[in-house]
């Protein structure tokens, strides 16, 4: 008796399983960024208590490192949502029969130039602290 299932084009379990593995390695990225971001937020108050703890005034301002911080985290937050969409997309195209479609944009792209441009914020502000 043979059964009337035929198999969709592309929906062989190693596509879904890579798919698995790119989802949890963007998750594993949006959770580094999320934990990056809340050291450097909180990395002014160290300096504060280090200045403190040495009899020195606290440092002029250490404010921007906490909206670096934030910003950072909220990367974070929003490569995990992205992260997710992405992944129900590709897999509504492989249930579809469609295999695998180009996304609309690159996701490890737009995370590059997004962390390149707070590492710059970055640069910018050392830079600007010490002046």
């Amino acid at each position: 008796m043979q059964s009337d299932l035929k198999p969709i084009p592309g929906d062989d379990a190693r596509t879904r399983f890579a798919a698995e593995r790119t989802l949890l390695a963007w998750i594993r990225t949006g959770i580094a960024l999320m934990g990056f971001g809340f050291v450097v937020a909180r990395f002014g108050l160290f300096l504060r208590e280090l200045a403190i703890a040495a009899h020195e005034s606290p440092p002029y301002s250490t404010g921007f490192s906490l909206w670096i911080g934030t910003a950072l985290v909220l990367i974070g937050v929003g490569v995990s949502i992205l992260s997710a969409l992405e992944h129900r997309r590709f897999l509504h195209h492989v249930e579809q029969g469609h295999g695998n479609v180009p996304p609309r944009f690159s996701l490890g792209l737009a995370v590059a130039w997004v962390i390149a441009a707070v590492g710059f914020a970055m640069v910018i502000y050392l830079i600007r602290l010490h002046i």
